[in-house]
C-alpha cells in the first residue's frame, strides 16, 4: 500500500508535466486519499504530499483546470489533521497559499476569484464559528453583519455620500483600511443591537428572531433609496473605490514578479484576504484559550450549569455574537472594495445559511474545519455546480433548462447538511472535545 502511493504520486507527477487535465486531476486526488488514509511513515506521508503539491501545482499552471485547486485544498487539509512535522506543515502550507495558487492565478484569473472568495467565506464561516461552534448561539440572520461592513465602505468610497452629506466623496481609496477599523465597531454595535433582544431567548426561538433581524437589515439596504438615498436600494452602489497599490505593484516587480492590469488587484486581494484569515484565527485560538472561550463553551454544554458556576448569561453571550459581526464586518469592507459593486442581492437569508452550513460542514467549533468547509462549499458553489452545468448543457442540449444543476444549489446544500447529520454529525474536522467524546463512544 506504502508502495502504492509512492508510485502514484510520482506517475501524477508525471503525467502533471506531459499530460495536464482533468483525467490526471482525478489520478491526483485518488492518491492524496491513498495518502491520506493509509498508515504510512511520516516521511513516506510527508514525501507523497510534496509530490502532490508540486503535481498539482503544474495541473493548474499548465491546463488551468481548477480541479487542482481542490487537490491543493486536500492537501492543506491532510496537513492539518495528519501527524507529520511541523517545519514541514509551515513549508508545504506556505508553499501552496503563496506560490502554487498565485501560479495557478496567473494561468487562470478564476483560481484568484475563486481563492478570494473563499478566503473571505472561510473568515466569515470563522466569526459564525465563535457564535455557533463555541457558544451555541443558532443565528440564521449572519449575512446581515456582513451587509454592514460591506455599505460601511460602499457608501463612502462613492459618491453616494454625496446624496445626504456634503463633503468631497468618493474618499479616496487609501481609507479603505481605516473603514475596515471602523467596520469592526459598526459591525459590533450592530451585534449588540441584534443580540439585546434576541440572546434572551434560546433555541428554536433565538433562530427565528436572528433570522427575521438579518432580513431586516436587508430590506432596509434595499429601501433606504427614499426619502433620503443612503443606499441606492436595489440598484446597488457602484463604482466602490478601491485602495491604490502602486506600491505592491513596485515589490512585485523587485522580487521579479510583473503584474499587469487583469492580475495586480487579484493578487492584491488575495494576500490581503490571506493575511485577514492568518489574524482571524489567531484572534479564534486565543479566544478559544481564554476565559471567554471556556466560558462560551460552558454555556453551550449546559447554560442552567454555567449560571450555577457564576457566569453571566446574556454579556458572554453578547461578547460572542459581537465577535463574530465585527469578524464579517471587516470582510464586507474588502468584499466591496475588490468587487467596487454592492446590491442586497449578496446578504439573503441563503447567504447566511451557506456560512452556517460551512461551519456544520467542517465541525462547530473547530477552526481548520471552519476553513474546510468554507473551502468545500465555495469550491462546490462556484466552480463545481456551474462547470458540471456547462458540460449538461453542452453535452445534452435537449435538457430543459429547468435541470440545470446550477439552479440546485440549495438543494446540494440540503442534501450535504442532511447526510452530515446521519454520517459524520460532529463536521469533517471535529473540535477537540467532540473529538474525545467519539473515541471514548468508540
Amino acid at each position: 500500500m506504502n508502495a502504492l502511493s509512492l508510485v502514484l504520486s510520482l506517475l501524477f507527477l508525471a503525467l502533471s508535466w506531459l499530460a495536464p487535465g482533468a483525467l490526471t486531476a482525478f489520478l491526483g486526488l485518488a492518491a492524496l486519499g491513498l495518502t491520506a488514509f493509509a498508515r504510512a511513515p511520516q516521511n513516506l506521508r510527508g514525501l507523497n504530499l510534496a509530490l502532490l503539491t508540486l503535481g498539482f501545482t503544474l495541473g493548474l499552471k499548465l491546463s488551468g483546470n481548477t480541479l487542482g485547486l481542490i487537490g491543493l485544498v486536500g492537501i492543506l487539509v491532510a496537513l492539518t489533521t495528519l501527524r507529520l512535522p511541523l517545519f514541514l506543515r509551515l513549508l508545504l502550507g506556505a508553499a501552496i497559499l503563496l506560490i502554487s495558487v498565485p501560479l495557478a492565478g496567473f494561468a487562470n484569473t478564476f483560481v484568484f476569484e475563486l481563492g478570494i472568495q473563499i478566503g473571505i467565506y472561510a473568515a466569515m464561516a470563522l466569526g459564525l464559528n465563535v457564535v455557533v461552534g463555541m457558544a451555541g448561539l443558532l443565528d440564521l440572520g449572519y449575512a446581515a453583519f456582513f451587509a454592514v461592513g460591506a455599505y460601511t465602505w460602499a457608501i463612502f468610497g462613492s459618491e453616494q455620500a454625496k446624496n445626504f452629506m456634503k463633503g468631497n466623496f468618493p474618499l479616496p481609496g487609501e481609507y479603505m483600511y481605516l473603514f475596515m477599523l471602523i467596520a469592526i465597531v459598526t459591525t459590533a454595535i450592530t451585534g449588540l443591537l441584534i443580540g439585546l433582544p434576541a440572546l434572551r431567548l434560546r433555541g428554536d426561538y433565538l433562530a427565528i428572531v436572528t433570522l427575521g433581524l438579518g432580513e431586516v437589515v436587508r430590506i432596509l439596504a434595499n429601501n433606504l433609496d427614499h426619502p433620503i438615498n443612503f443606499t441606492n436600494g436595489p440598484q446597488g452602489i457602484t463604482p466602490v473605490q478601491r485602495p491604490p497599490i502602486d506600491w505592491f505593484r513596485h515589490l512585485m516587480a523587485s522580487l521579479g514578479i510583473p503584474l499587469d492590469q487583469t492580475t495586480d488587484y487579484q493578487l492584491f486581494f488575495y494576500l490581503l484576504v490571506l493575511l485577514m484569515i492568518g489574524l482571524v484565527v489567531l484572534v479564534n485560538v486565543n479566544l478559544a484559550n481564554s476565559r471567554f472561550g471556556r466560558a462560551w463553551v460552558a454555556i453551550r454544554e449546559d447554560e442552567i450549569a454555567a449560571r450555577s458556576m457564576g457566569i453571566p448569561l446574556l454579556p458572554t453571550k453578547l461578547l460572542a455574537f459581537m465577535t463574530g459581526a465585527a469578524f464579517s464586518g471587516v470582510m464586507g469592507v474588502i468584499y466591496a472594495a475588490q468587487r467596487t459593486f454592492v446590491s442586497p442581492e449578496s446578504f439573503t437569508l441563503l447567504a447566511s445559511i451557506t456560512i452556517l452550513a460551512m461551519v456544520i460542514l467542517g465541525g462547530m467549533g473547530s477552526i481548520p474545519g471552519a476553513i474546510l468547509g468554507a473551502a468545500a462549499l465555495s469550491i462546490l458553489n462556484l466552480d463545481v455546480l456551474k462547470t458540471f452545468s456547462e458540460f449538461v448543457r453542452t453535452s445534452l442540449p435537449q435538457i430543459p433548462s429547468q435541470v440545470d444543476p446550477a439552479k440546485y444549489e440549495r438543494l446540494v446544500l440540503g442534501i450535504i447538511l442532511v447526510l452530515m447529520m446521519i454520517y459524520r454529525p460532529t463536521g469533517l474536522i471535529p473540535e477537540r472535545r467532540h473529538r474525545a467524546e467519539m473515541e471514548e463512544e468508540a
